[in-house]
């Protein structure tokens, strides 16, 4: 039985190869694997040695079939997958920057199977059997209402059987359309409010917090790559205010200098403690990885919150403090790795929090 059990869409991601743009590669040969918010989680997860298990739809055909045998293949469980008549896998196209000019994504996810799929598809009782920890984000909720009415089921559920419960706030814009006349970031603060009282463990980027709930930190400008990290305490506080369940919230700071040159940290607020702890740091001040010659930033964010579940759920990594250092080490090195599952070691993560940030050759 799966100790971790995660809820969301797999899909598959196509990219364009040798970083072309799409309209000087199509037509022509690309580059297909597959992925998703959550399944990128238990991906680590299992990669790492945990029992980890997708609950998800895909339809009956052969490429929903590869995609399966693909997180199997890594160790994931996929037998709470439910397979479905209609609908259809659900893709998203990448157009990857570089320097000054950004990285693109279209989303290819309308009538996909899992957002068609009504909540009583899913057996929680069984998927839930020996679990312990479960996690989902706001991106499968955002597909459509039926998918929005399942996501707050599993939460409920889990937490009825238990389960420590994290949400990665994952707010897309271009995703929440599912009900006419309702703008996106309303429609993402009013589904998610539903589910945040069920949450144990909340997660998100310098944007989420703003978009989705409304609360902003004081001095930050994404789009002009500036970010005042001591804000984030009170943004954490605020969102306690609102939530008391809320046992931890965590977010992960990004300072976008251009599409190849990223500085990356993170901030972990213990509510029970009242404060906020910052990796990497450097002589006791917050200092973050400077992250030059991106190879693949997509995942970045799956990537913290795989690994800080991964310290969090009992391992040798638990306390905050070293959680926060492993989950930011984690989600650094990932953005060496093209595609959104990060293959990087606990040995390689755990060098890199305690200092090895050289690159050089092992033999």
């Amino acid at each position: 039985m799966a100790k971790f059990v995660a809820f969301g869409e797999v899909m598959a991601r196509v990219d364009m190869p040798a970083k072309r743009r799409f309209r000087q590669a199509l037509p022509g040969p690309v580059e297909v694997s597959f992925a998703g918010a959550e399944a990128n989680v238990v991906a680590f997860l299992a990669l790492a040695g945990e029992s980890a298990a997708l609950v998800s739809a895909l339809p009956r055909h052969e490429i929903a079939d590869a995609c399966l045998g693909a997180l199997r293949d890594i160790g994931v469980d996929t037998g709470a997958v439910a397979r479905r008549d209609s609908g259809r896998l659900g893709l998203y196209f990448v157009e990857e920057g570089a320097n000054q000019r950004p990285s693109k994504v279209i989303y290819d996810r309308a009538h996909s199977t899992i957002s068609e799929t009504p909540p009583s598809a899913y057996d929680w009782d069984a998927a839930f059997r020996g679990a312990s920890w479960f996690h989902v984000t706001g991106i499968t909720p955002s597909l459509s209402e039926i998918a929005a009415e399942a996501s707050l089921g599993a939460v409920k559920a889990a937490k009825a059987k238990g389960l420590t419960v994290s949400c990665d706030l994952n707010f897309r814009k271009n995703l929440w359309r599912w009900e006419e006349g309702t703008a996106p970031a309303a429609l993402a603060g009013r589904t998610m409010r539903g589910m945040l009282p069920f949450v144990d463990v909340l997660i998100g980027n310098e944007e989420d917090a703003h978009d989705v709930l409304g609360i902003s930190a004081s001095g930050t400008d994404v789009n002009a790559g500036s970010l005042n990290a001591a804000a984030y305490e009170d943004v954490a506080s605020r969102i306690v205010a609102l939530f008391p369940n809320i046992g931890k919230v965590a977010f992960t700071l990004r300072q976008s200098l251009s599409a190849s040159h990223n500085r990356w940290g993170a901030m972990l607020y213990d509510s029970a403690r009242g404060e906020a702890l910052f990796a990497p740091t450097r002589g006791g001040a917050y200092s973050p990885y400077d992250i030059t010659d991106i190879v693949d930033r997509i995942g970045g964010g799956d990537s913290f919150s795989a690994a800080l579940v991964y310290a969090l759920a009992g391992s040798e990594f638990s306390e905050g403090e070293t959680a926060l250092r492993f989950a930011a080490a984690a989600s650094c090195l990932n953005h060496s790795i093209r595609g959104d599952f990060n293959y990087s070691s606990v040995e390689e993560i755990v060098a890199l929090m305690n200092g090895d940030a050289s690159g050089r050759v092992r033999r």
